[in-house]
């Protein structure tokens, strides 16, 4: 019997993305390794290894693969992406405090793969603060403390589904014995899936939720008519949600791909609306990772695609909004969020399930992120404040990352006192939830308060954050 294909791990990096559509074009062109090797004139075991991300092209073998592959210049675009990557991050050797485990030292957007590793914060020498990738194991092994364990969402191995996809397809194809079809046994994990990240935070769901488009996948082999495009339109619900996933974990590079895979996925499936959705996404991760190029963008084109007066059109319009912000444009910002606001009585009969958390509350926090984008700090935290308390109860992480931002705001308004206290709010959901969209926000919160820092309220924030994060050390000579 064959080998199983390596699963691959394009999230990871650019390197680990070029191998995977290395692969992904051999593939499409039903061509095995030795084959590609003739067309190449590339050693068919280099091949293997640039699919693994074990090996790096250089600029030649690229350019040839591109040739043979008839990629159209893809290929060689993607190698230069990893060019890029290697000149503009520095990569030295890090540890833990009190250990000997070396890190991988990873921008904030990087993360180790979901079966591999996580990423973690780190404080570097320097003061700042960065994420670097290690694996699970020896992380555990390192014993960073409970507060950083906690920050991080590092679960027992015994919590772990011993008997994996297999056991996920088992069960789906066993739901016709509770009068249920696999298709409605998917629905309602999806829903329970998002409960538990409201509540728990991202890495609570995030390999169950990679399983199940595996799982997905699986099923869509033998499902044919309305089931086959039921399903396809689940894998692509659970694409955009892993995308989400890792989004809130800091994580922009691999919350892009998966979001990329779901846009795909969504134009077979033949709903706008799911399409439309998840290019609104796009802009929202636009705006999440202050893409002033393609934030406006992205959210315009959402809006074209959207239904005229939908619910869809106003959260594309909502992200429209702060990317303005973004880029400093105040009037435009206002006008966006106006309309917004103008819109959403009228919205509330949208029959779309997408979107439906879109209220009040919602387009408050974008208002006050706007406002914090602009410099306007005081307008920004009362805004925050008034988001925060029209906030379901159950939005537990969100509304950790919403005090996470007032705190910003209000260290900005220099109210130091406000933003240590609402910081150590926020900081005690990071612990509970992993979320790395709150780190973030109080790594710049940390920074802000530096002038501070001998308050007792700062520096009591200061330090019960340091205690959360791991550590650079001198290494040995």
């Amino acid at each position: 019997m064959a080998q199983k294909p390596r699963e691959l791990t394009p999230w990871v990096s650019p390197l680990h993305n070029w191998g995977y559509q290395l692969r992904e074009l051999r593939n499409s062109r039903g061509l095995s390794l030795r084959e590609l090797s003739k067309r190449s004139r590339i050693d068919h075991a280099h091949l293997g290894r640039f699919e693994r991300a074990e090996r790096m092209a250089d600029r030649t073998q690229a350019a040839l693969l591109d040739d043979a592959l008839e990629a159209s210049g893809m290929l060689l675009r993607l190698w230069e992406r990893i060019g890029d990557e290697r000149d503009h991050v520095a990569n030295p050797p890090v540890h833990v405090a009190k250990s000997a485990v070396d890190l991988a030292l990873a921008t904030a957007d990087q993360a180790a793969s979901d079966g591999e590793g996580i990423s973690v914060p780190c404080r570097l020498r320097d003061g700042s603060v960065v994420w670097v990738a290690l694996e699970r194991r020896a992380l555990l092994r390192a014993g960073v403390g409970l507060g950083a364990a906690a920050a991080i969402g590092v679960a027992s191995p015994a919590a772990a589904d011993s008997n994996g996809v297999p056991s996920l397809v088992r069960r789906a194809r066993a739901a016709s014995a509770y009068g249920s079809t696999p298709v409605e046994h998917l629905r309602r994990t999806r829903r329970l899936l998002i409960d538990g990240d409201n509540l728990l935070g991202p890495r609570h769901a995030l390999k169950a939720t990679r399983d199940y488009i595996d799982v997905i996948q699986e099923l869509r082999r033998e499902a044919k008519g309305a089931d086959r495009r039921d399903l396809m339109e689940l894998q692509t619900q659970y694409g955009e949600f892993l995308s989400w996933l890792h989004q809130d974990l800091g994580n922009p590079d691999a919350a892009s791909y998966w979001l990329d895979r779901a846009m795909q996925w969504s134009y077979t499936v033949g709903d706008t609306d799911l399409t439309t959705y998840v290019m609104a996404r796009k802009a929202q991760l636009a705006g999440d990772t202050a893409d002033l190029v393609d934030v406006v963008d992205l959210a315009e084109a959402a809006q074209r695609m959207a239904r005229p007066r939908s619910r869809l059109a106003a959260v594309a319009r909502t992200y429209e909004a702060y990317g303005h912000a973004l880029r400093g444009d105040a009037d435009d910002s206002e006008r966006a969020i106006d309309s917004v606001r103008n819109a959403l009585d009228g919205i509330g009969s949208d029959p779309t399930p997408w979107g439906v958390w879109l209220n009040a509350s919602y387009v408050e926090v974008h208002r006050a992120q706007g406002l914090e984008a602009l410099g306007k700090h005081d307008q920004a935290a009362d805004a925050f404040a008034d988001a925060i308390r029209l906030m379901p109860d159950d939005y537990h992480r969100d509304r950790g990352v919403y005090m996470a931002r007032q705190a910003v705001a209000l260290a900005g308004a220099r109210d130091p006192e406000r933003a240590a206290t609402v910081g150590m709010h926020a900081l005690t959901v990071a612990a509970d939830t992993g979320s790395g969209r709150i780190t973030n926000e109080l790594a710049r919160l940390d920074t802000a308060l530096i002038p501070w820092q001998r308050e007792a309220p700062v520096s009591e924030f200061r330090a019960a954050f340091d205690s959360t994060l791991a550590h650079e050390t001198e290494t040995d000579a």
